[in-house]
């Protein structure tokens, strides 16, 4: 009877495998919460601010394109948008198409010829 109480007693024990459910969860939800914090929130925030840009798109803004045009608003619908890309040169664009203000929109002002 000894002989067999050792292996009762060490089939009863918890040991090194008896981990209840949060020691088990501890790891992975740690992992997720640091790459929300790291990927998803900041993605977020870009999304959020390029939907309010979108929304306060206005005639006369200079914008640039996902392709790279750069222009000023010429006419605005609920999908398009109409940039002046040069004098009288006129395109229209998918309102998603604009990603951003216009670098050059303070250009003409700085490259004034000075004295």
């Amino acid at each position: 009877m000894t002989m067999f109480s050792g292996v009762a007693y060490a089939m009863g024990s918890k040991g090194l495998g008896g981990g209840g459910g949060l020691e088990v969860l501890a790891l992975p939800l740690l992992f997720f919460g640091i790459f929300y914090l790291l990927v998803f929130r900041p993605q977020q925030k870009q999304a959020k601010k390029l939907r309010e840009f979108m929304q306060n798109l206005k005639v006369g803004d200079r914008v640039v394109t996902t392709g790279g045009l750069h222009g000023e608003i010429t006419g605005l619908t609920d999908t398009t948008v109409t940039l002046e890309i040069a004098d009288r040169v006129r395109v229209k664009v998918t309102r998603t198409a604009v990603t951003g203000k216009s670098q050059d929109a303070a250009a003409p002002e700085a490259k004034t010829p000075k004295g």
